[in-house]
């Protein structure tokens, strides 16, 4: 079945809704740029929310932030996964510092920008960054999901960017990707997740399979 993060999770009750749909991963917001960004403490009092064998895997992203900035957030809360907005280099030194699982976001604009090499521990597969932007994903932009279908993966990996309710199960098909991040794709205005969109589109990757 195709695995699910719901990204930018902000409040008490997305995070009590996710972990009742057995969403496998929650990602929370650490740079400030961000209209999703959640302080340390803010992120701790969800982690707090829920437990259980049910609960998401909390997974903190993070933008070129310093180790100090790193450590600061996993002193306060615990964090499952690092997701890792910045070069190859910088996230082997994250992922090595510590000793967590690190996925690195990769933006795609042609097939020669897959990963090749497994590198850290997984990548977010999404559309590249482009002038003006204020920062590097929740833009709610797709880019051609048939360049990963004959790319043999070198580690695991998600599709993110721009997936919706009504295009996800057409995402994945086109994709074969073995998971889905969304984040602006299930929220009601920019930053405030809607409950009706994710459940949406949990059903939607479950019909999918």
């Amino acid at each position: 079945m195709t695995k699910v993060k719901i990204c930018g999770v902000r409040d008490v009750a997305t995070m009590q809704l996710c972990a009742s749909l057995g969403v496998d991963w929650v990602g929370f917001v650490f740079h400030p740029a961000s209209p999703r960004y959640v302080l340390p403490e803010q992120a701790r009092r969800l982690h707090e929310s829920v437990s259980g064998g049910l609960a998401p895997s909390r997974v903190g992203l993070f933008v070129k932030a310093d180790d100090k900035t790193i450590e600061h957030t996993l002193q306060t809360v615990p964090l499952n996964v690092l997701q890792i907005y910045d070069s190859v280099e910088r996230a082997k030194e994250i992922r090595s510092r510590f000793g967590l699982p690190v996925w690195l976001a990769r933006g795609v604009k042609s097939a020669s920008d897959l990963p090749v090499r497994a590198e850290v521990n997984g990548y977010v597969i999404e559309a590249p960054r482009q002038d003006g932007d204020d920062r590097p994903g929740g833009l709610g932009r797709t880019f051609d999901w048939a360049l990963t279908q004959e790319w043999k993966a070198p580690v695991f990996w998600m599709l993110a960017g721009g997936l919706t309710p009504s295009n996800v199960q057409n995402a994945i098909d086109a994709s074969s990707a073995p998971a889905v991040d969304v984040s602006s794709g299930v929220e009601s205005r920019v930053g405030e997740k809607s409950h009706k969109l994710i459940e949406q589109f949990i059903e939607k990757v479950r019909i999918r399979g």
